[in-house]
């Protein structure tokens, strides 16, 4: 990460206002704090009353005795005479405990002992943010303890739940813990670096949203403020430091443990999530070795489950408590004899999944499109291909079906390079993960470039299909070099007739970039090397 040319202190500032944007959609803006229930007994009577269900709001001592504020939600009527599975819902980032209270409540309803806890750092717990580091890892199995002492918990059907954070935390306490026999993991991640720092290039508006957020409702760790200083600074020097803190907090390196530990994980992830996308997500899938369910949907982070946090019907929710009924409850409802990848394309109208064996199998072609002009650009400026704004341009596509945009002839030629194909007989069902193999010579050491994919409508108007950065180091200047670089993982159905577009250019607010001023990228087909794009398509 060597010096980036854009400055820390605007990229923050942009950050920070996405923050409270976002905040004021997602319930993080401060006043959330005040309105938060107290934990009084008028509040546990009410609910009780109301609809069967007790809801107590405890403090648990978590690891090294820091306090977990908590709320226990369980049928009014449980008591020792019986024991009933417990489900654990580690909060989100940012999120007060009562995140999770109208799924809680239906849980209980159904039978669960529910146990929510604001991870520590945040809102009325104690302690630092540690960033799913072995502290928060710790807090999960004291959580347990906790609640096999204070309630009807049965040890030996316990699952994990969580949306963002609190599916990280459960992914990786399921490493950590046996006794966790099923885990849902909503909109998480598998590679925690993978997911902010692909193609080694800083995803400027996505770490910005965690740090803001973090900020304005939490206490951050030491540590969490020096790594997102090193990281929004691009010191190549402590790339290694930055890499091994976000290793130790990645499920895909604690695999081997999570495997040996059995536990039946459902992983739930969309197409456009801009803070963990879902690649790495798909390639942890096809290693776990136990009962395992992938759901891949259109939407941003979180947005797919939003509604069920409301209480309102939710595919994504229901799906996850199929799930822990099955594998906590042994109930024979089906979704374990389901394909256990379910896809749903970002252009399908309604809730209908495609059902794959694995996802090596979603594909079952690969349209090679080969890349052979060579193309000369300028870097430093923004050509007006972009893959749009962190929560935002994923939710857009979601609900209303408008992906970020870009007239693809008005292009300058000048600052973007592009490709594209003939107008397609028949509808192209791209589903899986694009890859563009190119070479690349830079008259500059350090740089960077955005690809995109873009679907071509009759009138020029490309529709985002999918994009990725990558960021190179430490080059000769003026000798070329092979660049592979994976776009994030998609389902999206071009019509027929439209064709496909790859754009390349060096600019996009999404990511920090590191072209020096007046820095050209050139992109050559070798006839030793071909230059080719990898589109993977259903029949």
């Amino acid at each position: 990460m060597t010096p980036a040319r854009k400055a820390l202190r605007p990229t923050m500032a942009a950050a920070v206002s996405v923050t409270v944007l976002a905040g004021a959609a997602f319930g993080l803006a401060p006043s959330v704090q005040a309105a938060a229930p107290a934990p009084t007994t008028a509040t546990t009577a009410s609910a009780s009353a109301s609809s069967g269900v007790s809801i107590r709001f405890v403090d648990i001592p978590g690891d090294g005795g820091v306090k977990l504020a908590a709320n226990v939600v369980a049928p009014a009527d449980a008591d020792a005479s019986r024991r009933l599975p417990l489900v654990v819902l580690p909060t989100s980032w940012s999120l007060p405990q009562v995140e999770y209270l109208a799924q809680a409540k239906k849980l209980a309803e159904a039978g669960y002992v529910v146990l929510t806890y604001n991870s520590r750092g945040f809102w009325q717990s104690g302690g630092k943010i540690e960033t799913a580091g072995p502290p928060d890892i710790a807090d999960a199995s004291k959580v347990i303890d906790w609640a096999l002492a204070h309630t009807p918990a049965d040890p030996d059907h316990i699952g994990m739940a969580g949306l963002s954070y609190g599916a990280g935390i459960s992914l990786l306490a399921a490493g950590a813990d046996p006794r966790i026999k099923a885990v849902v993991a909503m909109s998480g991640w598998a590679d925690l670096v993978g997911s902010i720092y692909s193609g080694r290039t800083q995803h400027a508006q996505a770490a910005g949203l965690l740090a803001g957020a973090g900020e304005l409702t939490g206490r951050p760790s030491d540590e969490l403020r020096q790594i997102l200083d090193d990281f929004f600074s691009s010191g190549l020097a402590k790339e290694p430091e930055l890499i091994a803190w976000g290793k130790k907090r990645s499920p895909a390196a604690q695999l081997d443990r999570i495997n040996a530990n059995g536990a039946a994980i459902m992983l739930g992830n969309s197409w456009g999530d801009s803070i963990f996308p879902p690649n790495s997500y798909a390639d942890f899938f096809e290693k776990l070795t136990g009962p395992k369910r992938l759901e891949l949907r259109p939407g941003d982070h979180a947005t797919a489950e939003l509604t069920g946090l409301l209480g309102l019907p939710n595919t994504t929710w229901g799906h996850a408590r199929q799930w822990l009924d099955r594998y906590l409850k042994g109930e024979r409802n089906g979704i374990d004899t389901q394909a256990p990848v379910q896809l749903m394309s970002r252009t399908a109208s309604g809730d209908g999944y495609e059902g794959y064996p694995s996802w090596s199998a979603v594909p079952s072609g690969q349209r090679r499109v080969p890349l052979a002009t060579t193309e000369k650009i300028t870097a430093n400026h923004d050509s007006g291909a972009n893959a749009g704004t962190v929560l935002l341009s994923g939710a857009l596509d979601q609900f209303l079906k408008v992906p970020p945009l870009a007239s693809i002839p008005l292009l300058p030629r000048s600052h973007a390079a592009v490709w594209q194909t003939g107008a397609a007989a028949r509808e192209q069902r791209v589903r899986g993960t694009v890859k563009l193999h190119t070479t690349v010579t830079s008259d500059r050491s350090d740089g960077t470039a955005v690809a995109y994919l873009y679907d071509v409508g009759p009138l020029g108007i490309g529709k985002l299909i999918t994009n990725a950065p990558v960021t190179f180091h430490d080059r000769t200047p003026g000798t070329p070099f092979g660049v592979d670089l994976e776009l994030f993982s998609t389902a999206y159905d071009v019509p027929a007739g439209h064709r496909l577009a790859l754009v390349v250019d060096t600019v996009d607010p999404l990511y920090i970039e590191h072209n020096p001023d007046g820095a050209h990228l050139t992109f050559s087909s070798p006839a030793a090397d071909p230059s080719y794009l990898t589109v993977p398509v259903r029949d």
